[in-house]
């Protein structure tokens, strides 16, 4: 007899609608489910699009680039909270959600270019994934979604720092004009 359910999280199929919507979302339609790297995977796949769709496509403004960072950010605390709730885990690899705020901040007020592009993203993979202080002691100490997030927060304001730095002392390197530089 073949089991129809190898496989299967048997959980999942106890979940209520509102369960699966919250990991639904908080895995980001299940990318957070990829076997290696998903935090990594989320970023490329979402984060970097999410980025793109705000400045060239809605073309925000600075403050209004923060502002929906700051909301989102927001979203993603009470998502990531859920979602873990859902998983009964902290932090889950599979909750990935929380990759997306650090990323988006990393990139504030910053000239659209390839290089910032690629450069954040491999900065602030590699500064969450090391979880430079505070964000180690943030994600140990804070409640639910406030740890899962804000950790990834602090990745995105060291980043943020360097690209600005970076910018400013060699624009150049980040396919930024002089004139443009910060």
């Amino acid at each position: 007899m073949v089991d129809t359910n190898a496989g299967v999280d048997s959980k999942s199929t106890e979940r209520s609608f509102s369960d699966k919507l919250f990991l639904f979302i908080g895995s980001l339609a299940y990318l957070g489910f990829v076997p290696v790297a998903s935090g990594t995977v989320s970023v490329a796949v979402a984060g970097v699009p999410l980025y793109l769709l705000l400045t060239l496509v809605l073309d925000l403004t600075v403050s209004a680039y923060i502002t929906v960072v700051v909301a989102f950010s927001l979203f993603s605390i009470w998502i990531a909270d859920r979602a873990d709730r859902v998983l009964g885990e902290k932090d889950s690899s599979r909750n990935v959600i929380d990759e997306l705020p650090g990323y988006l901040i990393a990139l504030i007020g910053l000239p659209v270019t390839w290089q910032l592009i690629a450069a954040a993203f491999f900065i602030e993979r590699a500064i969450d994934i090391v979880k430079v202080w505070p964000a180690s002691w943030i994600e140990r100490r804070l409640p639910g979604g406030w740890g899962v997030v804000l950790d990834d927060v602090v990745a995105g304001l060291y980043t943020l720092a360097i690209l600005h730095l970076g910018v400013y002392w060699a624009p150049a390197w980040f396919g930024v004009k002089v004139a443009e530089a910060v």
